[in-house]
């Protein structure tokens, strides 16, 4: 049966959202609204930050909020691409041999990808179909994903040796690249006193139910946004592309609808009734950070591609 939801529950039920998430995770307040901005569009993160800064804690209990099934792969170099997607087994009953499905963890609502640039190639392309079409091809059977089907991917900035930069074509499968930092000085003393005196874990509520889920997925779309504000994304991913003394190749279509539903998303996670330039723009670095590539010239300057944004967005 479809659930039916309005502006003012939406807000209503993400407030809640955030309240529940406050209880496990201290600040990172940008980093949870892109989440779910991102979940609101049926949109996959790819999340870059150190050891020990609660990547998995937020999406785990994110999960736990939603009621949605999770699963946790921990990617490695002899990973391999059955460990995600399943495979066949042999069954024996009644004196006959059968061949079973037995599905990978990929089969589930959230699937966090822990590490993925440690995995080989061939096992990231695993993740390529299932991210694009919700669906996985195991020995010739095309087996279709439950919705909502979500994946959200980590990597460690840092030692690099012995692992796979993603590819640009799969990087480009990602709504949102989210930089996930350090805590204030504050917020440590906060997470200091909450997890090394006696901590107890906190008793989280169920704020949403899948229903409820995929009927804001569907409002989301449905936030309006004048021509004037399509014409600046428009003009905003046109100019990655004709920006050649900072960027060698811009961004492709795709991150034109991205930025466009992200807005949207963002919006009515903002609890307006629609999209506004501070939207674009807020949405902007996450989108487009990972689809852009530097020229020399500008990674001689020490440019990031958010400094190169800024840029675009001036």
């Amino acid at each position: 049966m479809a659930v039916r939801v309005g502006l003012d529950e939406a807000k209503k039920t993400f407030d809640a959202v955030f309240a529940e998430l406050g209880k496990v995770i201290v600040g990172q307040e940008d980093v949870l609204k892109q989440i779910v901005t991102a979940l609101l569009v049926n949109g996959h993160v790819l999340m870059e930050g150190y050891p020990g800064l609660a990547k998995t804690l937020i999406v785990k209990t994110l999960a736990q909020l939603m009621s949605l099934k999770f699963s946790r792969v921990q990617h490695t170099p002899d990973l391999m691409p059955s460990d995600i997607t399943g495979t066949y087994l042999i069954e024996e009953a009644n004196g006959k041999r059968n061949f079973k499905f037995q599905p990978g963890p990929i089969f589930a609502n959230v699937v966090l990808a822990d590490e993925i640039n440690r995995a080989t190639p061939k096992t990231q392309s695993a993740l390529l179909e299932a991210m694009q079409e919700h669906q996985v091809t195991v020995g010739g059977n095309t087996f279709k994903l439950e919705e909502p089907f979500f994946v959200l991917a980590t990597q460690n900035p840092i030692e690099q040796e012995g692992t796979y930069p993603l590819p640009e074509a799969q990087a480009d499968r990602f709504l949102l690249k989210l930089i996930v930092g350090y805590p204030t000085f504050d917020e440590e003393t906060v997470v200091l006193d909450r997890f090394a005196e006696d901590y107890r874990k906190p008793q989280l509520r169920q704020v949403m139910t899948k229903d409820a889920l995929l009927a804001l997925q569907e409002l989301a779309r449905q936030v309006p946004i004048a021509n004037d504000l399509k014409h600046y994304i428009v003009e905003l991913i046109h100019k990655t592309r004709q920006k050649k003394d900072l960027i060698e190749f811009g961004a492709s279509p795709r991150a034109t609808i991205g930025l466009t539903l992200a807005a949207k998303a963002r919006a009515l996670v903002e609890g307006r009734k629609h999209v506004s330039k501070e939207d674009i723009q807020k949405m902007a670095y996450p989108v487009l950070r990972h689809r852009i590539i530097l020229t020399f010239e500008a990674e001689r300057q020490n440019l990031t591609p958010d400094d190169v944004i800024k840029t675009l967005l001036r």
